[in-house]
């Protein structure tokens, strides 16, 4: 059998594997072993080998033979030695390039400027305060925080989250009915098809994510038709067999427009007479500019609507924290579906969250970026009617995105060519033809899907600059 050792953590170097193999003696097999590792990259350029005594101990050979080894290594170049440094991978020893992608798989340059919609600023995530919320609520939690938990998830997050929901989105429900999840994509995965049934309506504009998403799931989705007014959820009662409906009720994804009041009640009424649900998606329910809050769906009927939210937009889709409010009746099914100790949030993050939002941190936050997402809506709104007048721009009242309607009579073709001379700017956006449903059946609508809020303030302007000169011309 050949000797192997796995090196200790107490050891000076770093973690590794050799195999001493083949013929010549240990020495031998020692100096095949490491210039393998060095060769294959398994041990990189810098990294310490641990001390000659330790590796011989280890293998069970003498110290000496492990000494002439690291000194004939040394001597060929692929080993460094220096006093108190220790023994090094030499950085001349790199391993070769792997082998390049074929000629035809040319790879993409990555854009200049990032105005993909649904993606806050990364660079103005509060670190310092997350990091007081941290160690506040890590010195504040209980024992059994670091035990098997409760699949709901922790009760310091559902308890702050009952009060901040109910005083700023006018949510009605307690602690044991939310369920915390890892954002809104799990929540379907958790909803669809182990609680709901499909298929399942929806905005016949909306993110083809979760459209994919309910694919895969086995889940159809029947699209109702999006104007002016938000989704035309009259058309839910000639919808044969879907009992529940996806909305995004105080913003419209991606047209801006919040739910009229009358949708808003025949949705509910819907509910009702069917025995069915509401899926509110409330995916950036802190912006909102130059109109008051929309209430939440949820607060009209607690028992056919569940109100579905994550920090993804206000803080950063790295948390990976989102909650479902759910009627009671649902709320064994979910647990059911989510199963104990899998797929679930981190507990750190959860409690530091039930803190940020319990010490005022969340609400400081949002107002701050409320306020920087509105001075880049501006700007955003100014050059355009600066640079390209025949273009609207709608959806502004609220969210981190805008959409540059084309003019009248502008068809996909023009969508395209719009998109491929951003990409020509370094600019990644979307269209609107990207978010229709592939089975609607109103008329498109063409135009550009522009998210102000990725770019970091230094990097707006020349984003903003790129996006003027990307724009078509008037007809």
């Amino acid at each position: 059998m050949p000797k192997s050792w796995v090196n200790l953590a107490e050891s000076l170097g770093a973690d590794l594997h050799l195999e001493l193999t083949g013929p010549g003696g240990r020495r031998a097999a020692l100096l095949r072993a490491l210039r393998d590792a060095v060769r294959s990259g398994r041990l990189a350029p810098g990294t310490r080998l641990p001390p000659y005594r330790s590796l011989a101990a280890d293998l069970g050979i003498a110290r000496n033979t492990v000494a002439d080894a690291y000194a004939e290594l040394v001597a060929e170049g692929w080993l460094t030695a220096r006093q108190g440094s220790g023994t090094r991978v030499a950085h001349r020893a790199e391993p070769p390039a792997p082998d390049r992608a074929p000629a035809h798989r040319a790879p993409t340059a990555r854009p200049a400027h990032n105005l993909l919609q649904g993606r806050p600023d990364a660079s103005a995530f509060p670190r310092t305060a997350w990091l007081a919320a941290a160690r506040r609520a890590l010195t504040a939690a209980p024992h059994d925080a670091f035990g098997p938990g409760d699949p709901r998830g922790r009760p310091e997050l559902r308890r702050a989250l009952t009060d901040y929901l109910a005083r700023t989105r006018g949510v009605r429900t307690d602690p044991d009915r939310i369920v915390i999840c890892s954002g809104f994509a799990h929540a379907l995965r958790l909803l669809f098809p182990a609680v709901l049934p499909g298929p399942l309506a929806v905005e016949a504009y909306g993110l083809a994510f979760h459209r994919r998403l309910l694919a895969t799931a086995g889940v159809p989705t029947l699209p109702l038709t999006v104007d002016e007014h938000g989704a035309d959820t009259r058309e839910l009662a000639r919808l044969d067999g879907a009992r529940a409906v996806l909305l995004t009720p105080a913003h419209q994804f991606p047209t801006g427009v919040p739910l009229h009041a009358d949708r808003r009640a025949t949705a509910i009424n819907w509910a009702r007479e069917n025995g069915g649900y509401v899926l509110e998606d409330d995916y950036d329910g802190e912006f909102r500019y130059d109109r008051r809050p929309v209430g939440a769906l949820q607060g009209l009927d607690p028992e056919h609507v569940l109100h579905l939210g994550s920090v993804s937009k206000s803080l950063s889709p790295a948390l990976r924290l989102g909650w479902m409010v759910l009627p009671a009746r649902l709320v064994d099914a979910v647990l059911a579906a989510k199963g104990e100790r899998e797929a679930w949030a981190g507990v750190t993050d959860q409690l530091t969250l039930a803190e940020f939002l319990t010490h005022g941190s969340y609400d400081r936050h949002i107002r701050r970026m409320r306020q920087r997402y509105r001075r880049r809506r501006d700007r955003l709104v100014e050059a355009v009617r600066g640079h390209a007048p025949h273009l609207r721009v709608t959806g502004i009242a609220a969210g981190l995105h805008a959409v540059l309607q084309l003019p009248d009579g502008a068809t996909g073709a023009d969508e395209q060519a719009a998109l491929r001379a951003a990409r020509w700017q370094g600019l990644a956006l979307d269209g609107l033809t990207d978010h229709r449903h592939p089975d609607a059946t109103q008329p498109p609508r063409h135009g550009l899907v522009v998210g102000y809020a990725t770019p970091t303030d230094s990097g707006f302007p020349s984003a903003l600059e790129a996006l003027c000169r990307a724009l078509p011309p008037a007809p």
